[in-house]
């Protein structure tokens, strides 16, 4: 049985991984955005509460490509800033997949939001999962 386990783990480390950096990057994206709430802006200000926005978004970019790159992908490609750039790009693409899909569930076709957001999310991890192995992290052939 715990062989059974151990061979499991082995098949689908890398996805229990990008699942574990998730909520970890989650956490430090969320963590972000309270402390500059409760710090520096207020979310009750419009303006502000874009900027914390944001903030969070940026973070939360910043570290996941980082946590991708060193735990989850094992990257050892050294021009980190292309590999970045792929990476952000992919985050702006998965923002925009969101968006238009809260718009479209909630808005146009009358879906419970919460039902909406958490379909969509599924959609946006999923996304950022293909992005990032297959596009931004991809292995090359040896």
């Amino acid at each position: 049985m715990i062989e059974k386990i151990r061979s499991l783990m082995k098949k689908y480390e890398e996805i229990i991984v990008y699942l574990i950096v998730g909520v970890i990057n989650t956490i430090v994206s969320w963590g972000a955005w309270f402390l500059c709430a409760y710090t520096i802006l207020d979310a009750q200000v419009v303006w502000q509460n874009i900027v914390l926005s944001i903030i969070s978004w940026v973070v939360g970019v910043v570290a996941g490509y980082f946590m991708n790159r060193i735990w989850v992908f094992k990257s050892h490609e050294p021009d980190m800033l292309k590999e970045f750039s792929q990476f952000a790009g992919g985050r702006v693409a998965t923002w925009v997949l969101d968006s238009v899909m809260m718009v479209l569930m909630v808005n146009v076709m009358k879906i419970n939001e919460a039902f909406s957001k958490i379909f969509v999310s599924v959609l946006v991890m999923i996304g950022n999962y293909v992005i990032s192995k297959f596009f931004v992290f991809k292995k090359e052939k040896e």
